[in-house]
């Protein structure tokens, strides 16, 4: 069998940032090169970054994609790497148009290309546009119709795009009826719990279907709501796992992969499966068979995370791409000694580091002293800035001039928090993050213009249950370090209030939460309506409440701030329902 050293390019590109991306590229693919790689792959609109949404509608962006392919191309020539095959991702447009979507000529594609030689040797289109989910791709893109097949050191590489394996037939039944001996697909496959079982469990059964090894290329980093975990794969024909990346870090796996020759003489345009046509581009038609002088290369297959240590990886990635490839240094968060801020700032502090996290405790009249030694204690702990101002000279101040009771009371401490941080991130250019939960999120226990004020809420997909055993999970995570742990314990033991008024509880708004989770899991990511959640045992008092509590919110959460995603659905891309809605039935 003739040997191919493959490497994919597991990296974090930045939307909008060509340039960046393209360094990024040659710099990758030097590292490859130098590792005695024969064919580089890069990940799924590595060029432009993922998604792209709506830019990839402006003609002036499509056509920078495209300009920057050419001459990306000519750059790894000209840095005596050339002679590599480079697959990498890009946005590009159609060349025909296409009646059955009503879409002319140039309309935009996600594609990806080969480069050789200082040349663009091969472009192709995605041909399965996702549109579910925090997808949206009917929306921006029309589909391919190829599947191309890269002749490389005498192995046939069929090549595809993240959703053509997602998919029945397409490009992997065509990559069997091309008698390919490896199906390359480069990936922008989002972040969510338990998706890394999904995820190979798909790749294996893809490659039993394709009948050759599989590569799968994914990247890493954060995009707005988006976390992208990596986890890229090889795996043979057989399901064999030959070769696994770590998750949420840049990585090159290079191996060494034995394949079977070219058998196959099929021509350009044959119609193979699903109506795709045969493409082929042959560079090289000579099998090697040594990889001399580079040493043969195995690559590991990297342990997975626990399902804690996954989660926080994905909501420390999260947050910080949102903060630094939106050009910030430094966060800002309310710490009231709860559960909440607490977990944001130690999220804050692992994703940015404590000399970049700013706290600020604000207490009132209704404060708690523990809490506010909590807060003290957590910032002592981590090393992060803290400061105390007190609201409650603001507070004194608006109940003179007004007349407020109960609620408007309550909720006029949470709006003083709000303005006060709002106040101190434009004088000192921090940028606020806001500490509300999903349990929260999901009922409307938040107030507008107060907890909610922020730019970005690390924990805004995370369940209330959830956010305890994360932190009970990081304070052990540190001990196994033999570091402090971030949270104080009585943070963590305390029964969760907003101590807004005396002797709060949250329970005394909210059932409990493990009851409530299990509620809205079923609601809201199962959208089970109110009679299948009776049925499962849940007393019908209880659901009624909860479901009448989260239809009534939806104009709150349209005003929270994005965060990043961790569950199959999330508020925000995924969850998409009226906020003028009249059906109460579940």
């Amino acid at each position: 069998m003739p040997n191919l050293r493959l490497a994919l390019c597991q990296i974090d590109p930045w939307v909008g940032d060509i340039a960046r991306n393209s360094d990024e590229v040659v710099r990758w693919t030097r590292q490859a090169a130098e590792a005695g790689a024969q064919l580089v792959a890069f990940p799924e609109m590595a060029l432009t970054g993922y998604p792209v949404e709506d830019l990839a509608l402006r003609r002036s962006f499509v056509d920078a994609s495209r300009a920057a392919l050419v001459e990306l191309a000519g750059r790894l020539a000209a840095d005596g790497l050339g002679e590599v095959p480079v697959v990498v991702g890009y946005l590009g447009r159609s060349e025909h148009a296409s009646p059955r979507f009503g879409r002319p000529a140039g309309s935009p594609q996600n594609c990806a290309a080969v480069l050789h030689r200082g040349e663009v040797v091969t472009r192709f289109a995605k041909h399965h546009l996702p549109n579910y989910g925090v997808f949206d791709e009917f929306r921006w893109f029309v589909p391919g119709e190829q599947l191309p097949v890269l002749r490389v050191h005498g192995v046939d590489v069929a090549l595809a795009i993240c959703e053509d394996i997602w998919q029945d037939g397409g490009r992997v039944t065509a990559a069997r009826e091309a008698e390919a001996g490896l199906l390359l697909v480069v990936n922008g496959s989002p972040y969510e719990r338990n998706k890394d079982d999904q995820r190979l469990e798909l790749v294996r059964r893809r490659a039993a279907e394709a009948g050759c090894t599989l590569a799968y290329v994914n990247m890493v980093g954060g995009q707005d709501e988006l976390v992208f975990d990596g986890d890229s794969i090889v795996v043979g024909a057989d399901g064999e796992v030959l070769a696994r990346s770590p998750q949420f870090e840049e990585h090159l796996l290079v191996l060494d992969l034995d394949l079977p020759a070219a058998s196959s003489d099929h021509t350009d345009g044959l119609l193979l499966a699903d109506g795709l046509h045969l493409v082929r581009a042959e560079l090289d038609g000579e099998p090697v068979r040594d990889l001399a002088p580079a040493p043969a290369v195995t690559a590991g297959i990297a342990p997975r995370l626990s399902d804690e240590a996954e989660i926080w990886a994905a909501l420390v990635s999260g947050t910080r791409a949102y903060v630094v490839k939106n050009g910030f240094t430094s966060v800002l968060i309310g710490l009231s000694g709860g559960i909440d801020s607490a977990l944001v700032a130690a999220i804050a502090v692992d994703a940015i580091g404590a000399q970049n996290v700013h706290c600020v405790s604000m207490p009132s009249r209704y404060s708690s002293q523990h809490s506010r030694d909590d807060a003290a204690e957590l910032a002592r702990r981590t090393g992060l800035h803290f400061r105390t101002v007190s609201i409650a000279p603001m507070f004194d101040a608006y109940l003179g001039a007004t007349e407020l009771t109960g609620l408007a009371e309550e909720n006029l401490q949470s709006r003083l928090r709000g303005t006060l941080l709002m106040a101190i991130s434009n004088q000192e250019g921090h940028i606020v993050l806001a500490p509300g939960n999903k349990s929260e999120l999901a009922v409307g226990y938040s107030t507008l213009y107060g907890d909610s004020v922020g730019a970005f809420g690390p924990i805004k997909d995370v369940y209330k249950s959830l956010v305890f055993r994360l932190a009970r999970w990081r304070n052990e995570e540190a001990e196994r370090r033999g570091e402090v742990p971030p949270i104080p314990e009585n943070t963590i033991s305390k029964p969760p209030s907003a101590e807004l008024r005396p002797d709060q509880k949250d329970t005394d708004s909210l059932p409990d939460y493990d009851l409530l989770d299990s509620v809205l899991a079923r609601y809201i990511e199962g959208d089970e309506g109110r009679d299948a959640i009776v049925a499962a045992g849940f007393d019908p008092a209880v659901v009624d409440r909860v479901v009448r509590l989260v239809d009534t919110a939806e104009y709150k959460r349209r005003q929270y701030p994005p965060g990043p995603k961790i569950s199959v659905k999330n508020f925000g891309r995924d969850r998409r329902l009226p906020i003028t809605n009249r059906w109460r039935r579940g």
